[in-house]
């Protein structure tokens, strides 16, 4: 429960977890960059200083992040973390929060700068339907909760006031000033019915930007990103969490696309070669870092066999405490036998009963739903025929009938009003970055 509420803070320990090895060429590429702002090879520091300990809070100007909005923040990330972490993570973590908080204060200036103000009222809307995901229509109870933890409801309504504000200035001083053109949609669509058959992907992006003087520790922190996933968290959470694009809202979701459409070589030469499931990253690209992780991909503008809706029976035998490992073996020998005499599903029910097992009849099952071990078998199988047992001798050991199939139809083409959008989206998405940057460009910010 707590980190379905939290997710969006629980993948600050991407930045602050566990190091990476260093990218082979880092060290080439920053030898570079010194040589562009005429830095010396052999550097004497004056001062043995470390600045992740020297800083603990900031004035973003004139607006003090004190050390209780670090602490709730971090409250946060902890409770969603479930997790012990460590002194020198806790530093990290505590530096990205302070970053995070920079940002966010910075976002809600821009924004009341312009006269775009957040009303109370639908922070707490927010704020409440977040309570009611989790804690059944009862706000007071998200609120005992997050003191329970150290954190506060205000430091949970300061970053969705955050979002609001940032997402309300973008609308009304980025979003009228993008134009697409027909003649870009129609290009676009003309490009995907020639390209008709071909590969489709669904990707995930999380995009870092850098500058010249900031590539080495972006990297670096997004090879922290990259670790984190690998172990096992969640893509979405980080994206939202991490991401400077526009999608980052979504999870990072760019939604079905074809690789031309990323505009950019050298991120179309990876995903092309990426397996749905997959991790990619940190890939340098002009502006910073690209993350990318591949959802799904599909044909072009073709039925997907995968959208098939199946009439499945499942026939599942269980094993009763103390069931030894060698009578196991010969039930599941047994009930492998004796599903192979089943004469389609009319049968199953009866056949069934003198197997000992249980039959579960599902007339609405899609084979993406399925586990992706079982789709390709159930594709490959005729109305009547089993997939071979699976499962285990705790759980039980089951087998799938397939007793019916509706084919998807053919896809329809391409949707104008939907390309458009997205082209709209990606130009947002760009300026968006160049904003926050040029705000944080001009921020006068004290640190403590």
């Amino acid at each position: 429960m707590t980190a379905q509420i939290f997710s969006r803070l629980l993948s600050v320990a991407a930045a602050t977890g566990l190091v990476a090895a260093p990218i082979v060429g880092q060290a080439q590429d920053t030898i570079a960059q010194g040589d562009l702002l005429g830095l010396p090879s052999d550097l004497s520091m004056l001062q043995d200083t470390d600045p992740n300990k020297r800083v603990a809070t900031a004035v973003v100007n004139g607006f003090v992040i004190t050390q209780t909005d670090i602490d709730q923040r971090v409250a946060l990330l902890l409770a969603a973390n479930q997790r012990p972490v460590s002194d020198q993570e806790m530093i990290r973590v505590r530096m990205q929060v302070l970053r995070n908080l920079i940002d966010e204060t910075l976002q809600i200036q821009a924004a009341l700068a312009q006269e775009i103000d957040v009303a109370q009222a639908e922070v707490d809307q927010t704020y409440a339907r977040v309570a009611a995901q989790n804690f059944g229509q009862e706000p007071e109870k998200m609120d005992e909760h997050l003191r329970s933890i150290g954190s506060s409801p205000a430091a949970l309504k300061r970053q969705i006031t955050g979002e609001i504000a940032w997402n309300n200035l973008l609308r009304r001083n980025v979003a009228p000033f993008v134009n697409v053109s027909s003649e870009e949609v129609n290009e676009m669509i003309a490009r995907m019915e020639a390209s008709r058959g071909t590969e489709e992907y669904r990707l995930g992006e999380i995009f870092l930007s850098a500058t010249p003087e900031t590539s080495a520790a972006v990297e670096s922190n997004a090879n922290k990103i990259v670790e984190q996933l690998r172990q096992g968290g969640s893509f979405v959470a980080y994206a939202r969490q991490f991401s400077e694009a526009s999608t980052a809202a979504v999870g990072g979701d760019l939604g079905w696309i074809q690789l031309p459409q990323l505009k950019n070589d050298q991120l179309e030469t990876v995903a092309g070669e990426m397996s749905p499931g997959q991790l990619v990253g940190p890939i340098a690209i002009p502006g910073g870092y690209s993350i990318l992780y591949l959802i799904d991909k599909r044909q072009v503008l073709m039925a997907d066999p995968r959208d098939a809706v199946l009439s499945l029976k499942q026939i599942q035998i269980a094993f009763d405490p103390g069931t030894s490992q060698e009578a196991a073996q010969q039930r599941v020998a047994s009930f492998t036998e004796g599903v192979k005499n089943i004469r389609g599903c009319g049968d199953a029910e009866n056949a069934a009963a003198q197997l000992g097992a249980n039959v579960v009849t599902n007339d609405q099952i899609r084979v993406r739903a399925l586990p992706e071990q079982l789709q390709s078998i159930i594709l490959d199988l005729q109305v009547g025929q089993s997939t071979p047992p699976f499962g285990s001798f705790e759980e039980g050991v089951r087998v799938l009938m397939l007793c019916g199939r509706d084919d998807p139809q053919v896809a329809a083409g391409p949707d104008f009003n939907q390309i458009m959008g997205q082209l709209e989206e990606d130009r947002i998405e760009k300026r968006a970055q160049r904003y926050l940057r040029d705000l944080r460009n001009d921020a006068f910010i004290e640190y403590n």
